[in-house]
């Protein structure tokens, strides 16, 4: 059944139950559907009488499951209140192992359960007395159909809080939901050993975060999350940023390596704001005698976000939309003379309507269905760009009725951009002259530490084109070396903006400078908006950084330098790859239109075949003007002597100079009549001077006509 049903999104198998979850109506509908076929292909049925259609709560596994999250099963609940008082030991475990079903519900647990802990002891002898019966009592009123606990979201933030006591530690794995509302996932919560609790305080602290993490390890391993701890001696040893110190203990330096394993960042906060967390250190579960197993270990790199939307996605996305497989039917057919308000948007734009592969075009761009919508928002808000730049990519490739609406909403709606949002840059005080041609000058600036190393941002002022180095060391002879592979691939800029780091400042960063003829200009001290540019990108690489959640570091920049090059700039109105290397770069988004690359290049390879063009040949002994490059003349006289290749001629110039011009820098002359001197037989000047009736007419060039040329847009 699992292999049968796990190309479905939202269908949970469990040997003969299968649970069908969706957030809408019309998307729980589809699910049903497929289902249902994927039984007929099997030969399976389902009783009507067993089958709950459409319900807005339902019991699974022991569980109440509804839109608010997960509660205890009113039956559990009801049986656990009959239970009566256990009469021995292996009742009272059987009891606690009933109760300890929903211990994730139970916040204080181990404080009320205490007593009853301390009869499963081999050492205890069985007394039931009234602390205990009072304790039974109150324990089972902890469990109440008001207890909920939200399912985890992978797209959600993450944090994870621990917290120590003198005999216990606890820990608290919540999420943060778009509105700003924190939802608790998990408690979790245990005793110290009587080795434990002769720790120090600050190897108590620790043993509650690596407890924490050991707990919820499926929750948090290959994921960023946002650990909090209130002991902030920890914030120095077990950071991210900087390497592990040397002089630590056997058993933190252990810790520490474990912990190298998670992505996360370190934040401290007082005692008083994680009351939940330290609560549980306090009511902390006893530990039992018998170890129970873990859950089984998967390796576990990264989970992968779901696969770029195709043509083919798209096309069956339309055949199954209620509007757009009507507009694809009108496209085909004909469209009517009148519609409904619903199709008035497409109506309006019916000329331009094409299909292609059961995919329906609007010129260029692809019109996705309502299902693949928030999907691809998705998609093109993957590095978190702002509401223009997200505009411009979508403009690009698809459109749909009210789409810059939808992404206005979708961009002020995310919970990462806002709470990375920076408040609105002032005014830049100094103008730069625009360049006017591409890599001639550039701003440099470092952004760090990060991870532990630095990153060296290198901005073309003319086209924006974006460029990151990863660093570890931010010396001038290192800031060299990069410097020197960049130029190796576009070339050696006029101009190198930068600050008065030590670096760009330094004799040896100077002297490379002088040395490639490159002007290097240091922006005032203390005044980094005079080099805004770099400035700028700093701040974009480091926001969106922490926006994209999955991936390491080097996935996460190489995914936004990708999208940053495709991506119209703002200021010119162009991706920086068009202004910088004369093409746009291929992405993913580029599958959503069918064979929209190959019909491109059909037509340029048509254009190329159909150009005409005379060719000039030149023959020894021709007289012609050749380009000067050493005399005040554009053009001197010379005489053809030889080809020395397909396109290339050696002439000689009237001073006996012999060189070699391409056809493009050689044109015809006229040949000109050698005059001799006057004899006393040969006529007078006012006879030889010719009449207008023997002038040459001068002879007409025929050019081909622009109009008979392919037009190319």
């Amino acid at each position: 059944m699992d292999e049968a049903l796990i190309h479905i999104p939202g269908v949970t198998p469990y040997f003969d139950d299968v649970l069908i979850r969706a957030t809408t109506l019309y998307e729980l509908t589809d699910r049903f559907k497929q289902v249902l076929q994927t039984f007929k292909k099997l030969g399976l049925r389902a009783k009507k009488e067993k089958c709950l259609f459409g319900a807005k709560s339902v019991d699974f596994l022991g569980y109440r499951i509804d839109a608010s999250g997960i509660h205890p099963s009113v039956l559990k609940i009801e049986a656990i209140h009959r239970t009566p008082a256990p009469q021995n030991q292996k009742e009272l475990q059987a009891f606690l192992g009933l109760l300890n079903f929903y211990n994730s519900f139970l916040k204080d647990k181990a404080t009320v359960a205490e007593p009853l802990h301390r009869l499963l002891d081999k050492t205890a002898k069985w007394e039931w007395t009234n602390e205990h019966e009072e304790s039974f009592q109150s324990v089972k009123k902890l469990l109440t159909s008001d207890s909920v606990l939200v399912p985890f979201d992978n797209s959600l933030p993450t944090t994870l809080v621990c917290d120590a006591s003198p005999y216990g530690v606890g820990a608290v794995l919540s999420q943060t939901k778009p509105n700003g509302q924190e939802v608790t996932v998990a408690f979790a919560s245990r005793t110290l050993t009587t080795t434990e609790r002769n720790y120090a305080q600050i190897d108590k602290e620790a043993l509650a975060i690596v407890a924490g993490v050991k707990k919820f390890h499926h929750f948090l391993y290959g994921r960023k999350f946002t650990l909090v701890t209130d002991h902030k001696p920890l914030l120095g040893l077990f950071t991210t940023d900087k390497p592990t110190p040397h002089i630590l203990s056997p058993r933190m330096l252990r810790w520490s390596i474990l912990l190298q394993a998670y992505e996360f960042k370190f934040v401290h906060m007082p005692g008083s704001k994680i009351s939940n967390a330290d609560a549980l250190s306090r009511l902390s579960q006893k530990p039992l005698d018998m170890e129970v197993p873990g859950l089984p270990e998967v390796l576990f790199l990264e989970e992968l976000p779901a696969p770029p939307l195709t043509a083919t996605d798209i096309s069956q996305m339309t055949l199954r939309d209620p509007l757009l497989s009507r507009v694809l039917t009108w496209a085909w057919k004909g469209w009517p003379e009148k519609v409904d308000k619903d199709f008035q948007s497409f109506f309006n734009k019916k000329n331009e309507i094409s299909v292609h592969k059961n995919c329906l075009l609007w010129g260029n761009r692809v019109i996705i269905p309502h299902k693949g919508r928030q999907r691809l928002l998705e998609e093109l808000h993957l590095n978190h760009p702002g509401i223009v730049r997200m505009k411009s990519l979508a403009r690009c490739y698809v459109w749909w009725p009210n789409i810059d609406t939808d992404i206005e909403k979708f961009v002020s709606n995310c919970s990462t951009c806002q709470m990375n949002r920076h408040s609105l840059p002032r005014a830049s005080v100094h103008h730069w002259e625009v360049p006017r041609n591409p890599w001639s000058r550039l701003h440099v600036d470092f952004a760090g530490p990060y991870e532990g190393a630095y990153f060296f941002i290198i901005v073309d002022a003319y086209s924006k084109w974006l460029e990151v180095k990863r660093m570890k060391s931010t010396t001038a002879e290192k800031t060299i070396v990069q410097l020197r592979e960049l130029f190796t691939t576009h070339g050696i800029p006029d101009s190198i903006v930068s600050d008065n780091g030590p670096q760009f400042t330094s004799e040896e960063f100077q002297s490379f400078c002088k040395n490639n003829l490159i002007r290097s200009i240091l922006v005032s001290p203390y005044h980094a908006q005079s080099n805004g540019q770099a400035e700028r990108m700093v701040q974009t690489v480091k926001d969106s950084l922490k926006r994209i959640i999955h991936g390491t570091w080097h996935k996460r920049l190489c995914s936004f330098l990708l999208s940053n090059h495709v991506t119209p700039s703002i200021a010119t109105g162009f991706c920086p790859a068009e202004l910088l290397m004369g093409r746009r770069l291929k992405t993913f988004l580029d599958r959503l239109h069918p064979d929209y690359w190959r019909e491109k290049q059909l037509k340029l390879d048509a254009a190329a075949a159909t150009t005409y063009q005379l060719p000039r040949t030149f023959q020894p002994g021709d007289c012609v003007f050749i380009r000067s490059y050493d005399s005040s003349s554009a053009w001197i006289p010379a005489t053809v002597i030889a080809q020395t290749g397909p396109v290339s001629y050696e002439v000689i110039t009237a001073d006996e100079r012999k060189v070699r011009r391409h056809v493009d820098q050689i044109r015809k002359r006229s040949e000109e009549t050698p005059v001799s001197a006057p004899t006393k037989n040969s006529p007078s000047e006012d006879s030889a001077r010719p009449t207008l009736e023997h002038i040459p007419r001068p002879r007409r060039r025929g050019n081909r006509p622009n109009y008979l040329d392919d037009y190319l847009c």
